[in-house]
């Protein structure tokens, strides 16, 4: 019999032309490929059926030594696109579950499974070979083996088990009872890279990982919560203190407002009041420099009104030396400490300053009230005493998007001041709200005198009014350059140097001196 001119030889092209055309494909093309695998498999299986042919009995003897060869070719290419159809079903499961990566280790498995089956399939079908007489005799080297890798294989199934019951994916930060925390950036057979704060990758064997608790802090979501705890001095009843923790937290630009920071007294005796602040953080990365506001905020809203941080006790302080609210009081903020604060005025000498803040006054807003709106110019400087006030966007006061907070020590209204150009947000007090005013005609002749501090003015304002982007305030467009506020600043105080007037529709406040 002419077995070239068999149908079996056009099973043979077709296995051969599968995986030629497989190969070609690019592997980008992931579902292409997995569809050419199926349907090269179901066209041979067509005919291997009409043929009658069946690729799991062994071969018989009997059969001519061409025929055999022919026959044995059509059984080995069928396992083999039967293994490679079995993978595309595998793969398409992960495609469909969208998590390729995190399922990676069991996609290993289940491949090298379908690869041992395979191959035992063709040793037998194929090639009549003893499969069980095999396994037999090479169970005692797998023993010898198993042993000699009981650490590894321990890292292999630890791996297995992580994966299957994902208490962490790619991307997730974690922390181990043992204190190690990072990101997940990496999982395989053997271990876990974990990318630290440090900016290291620690490599954890998974079966270290599965003995050990782990917590996964990016769960249900990346926001986290972090407390601060604080004893204050009790010369101030409890609710103003809890009352000013809560300014902090309303203060603050790097924490959650949504759900609300809590503020709790943990502890109340005659040395200190002990106050926790509760709050959340959007990430994990956050947490270094919203507690490092928080802390700075406590301080400044603590002098801000005259409330003292208790003293660690120890022996060698005696109850007779605990500060006094009158103590406290003295130790609120001044005006001359706030100039001295604010980096347009450090290029001042002492005796500037002092004079600067000899002409201060105070204003006061209740809370809710809009300071300034929008494209409003102010023709004073504002130094934030007392209080919380937002910066809002938006033309909507229902609905208008917050873009930050200030906080005693802040301060605004230089732009009106120093270049007549209008606030870039809306101002409002988020609290009852005291600043220092320091108006234009206190200010002018400093410049005139001074006139190289109007460049490193002009510096300062550029940054600041770059950082909020373009409002669409008229003048805004000029602002983006030190050039432009250099001559902005400079065109302002020749024009009117002495003129002071409230803002336009807006009635000025009657201003209190300051003592």
């Amino acid at each position: 019999m002419n077995w070239w001119n068999s149908p079996l030889v056009y099973i043979v092209l077709i296995g051969l032309a599968g995986i030629v055309v497989w190969a070609l494909i690019p592997r980008r093309f992931a579902n292409a490929r997995l569809i050419v695998q199926l349907g090269f498999f179901l066209a041979m299986s067509v005919i291997v059926l009409d043929l009658r042919v069946v690729p799991y009995e062994p071969a018989g003897g009997e059969e001519a030594s061409g025929g055999a060869i022919l026959i044995g070719s059509v059984k080995l290419l069928w396992w083999v696109h039967l293994a490679w159809a079995l993978i595309g079903f595998v793969r398409i499961y992960l495609v469909f579950e969208r998590k390729p990566r995190e399922a990676r280790l069991l996609q290993d498995v289940v491949v090298g499974i379908v690869y041992t089956g395979m191959l035992l399939s063709i040793l037998a079908f194929v090639f009549s070979v003893p499969v069980g007489t095999l396994i037999a005799t090479s169970g005692v080297f797998a023993v010898i083996l198993g042993l000699a890798l009981q650490n590894t294989l321990g890292d292999v199934f630890s791996g297995i088990a992580l994966n299957l019951g994902r208490p962490y994916v790619l991307g997730n930060w974690i922390v181990l009872s043992d204190g190690t925390e990072g990101r997940v950036v990496e999982t395989n057979w053997r271990s876990t890279n974990l990318l630290t704060p440090a900016h290291n990758v620690v490599a954890l064997p998974n079966s270290f990982l599965a003995r050990i608790g782990v917590t996964n802090v990016s769960g249900p979501d990346e926001s986290h919560g972090l407390a601060v705890t604080i004893k204050v001095v009790p010369t101030k009843m409890p609710a103003i203190i809890l009352d000013t923790m809560r300014s902090v937290l309303l203060s603050c630009n790097s924490i959650i407002q949504d759900p609300s920071p809590v503020v709790a007294i943990r502890s109340l005796d005659a040395a200190a009041i002990e106050v926790e602040l509760s709050f959340r953080v959007a990430s994990l990365d956050q947490r270094i420099s919203a507690r490092n506001e928080v802390f700075d905020l406590i301080y400044r809203h603590s002098k801000s009104i005259g409330m003292l941080l208790a003293e660690p006790l120890s022996a060698s302080i005696a109850m007779t030396s605990r500060p006094t609210d009158d103590k406290a009081a003295s130790d609120s903020f001044t005006p001359i400490e706030l100039i001295k604060s604010i980096p347009i005025f450090s290029a001042l000498t002492d005796a500037e300053q002092e004079a600067l803040a000899a002409t201060t006054s105070v204003r006061s807003y209740r809370k809710g009230e809009i300071i300034a709106r929008q494209g409003e110019m102010l023709p004073s400087l504002m130094i934030v005493r007392t209080g919380v006030i937002a910066r809002q966007r938006g033309q909507d006061d229902a609905h208008p998007l917050e873009i930050g907070r200030l906080a005693p020590g802040d301060f605004f209204g230089e732009t009106g001041l120093l270049a007549g150009i209008g606030e870039e947000s809306t101002l409002r007090a988020m609290t009852h709200v005291a600043v220092y005013e320091i108006d234009q005609r206190s200010i002018a002749p400093l410049l005139l005198d001074r006139p190289e501090i109007a460049e490193d003015l002009a510096a300062i304002l550029a940054t600041r009014v770059s950082a909020f982007g373009d409002s669409g305030i008229p003048g805004h467009q000029h602002a983006s350059s030190k050039f432009a506020l250099l001559t902005a600043i400079q065109a302002a105080f020749r024009a009117a140097p002495f003129k002071h007037a409230g803002a336009p529709g807006r009635e000025v406040k009657q201003k209190d001196q300051h003592p």
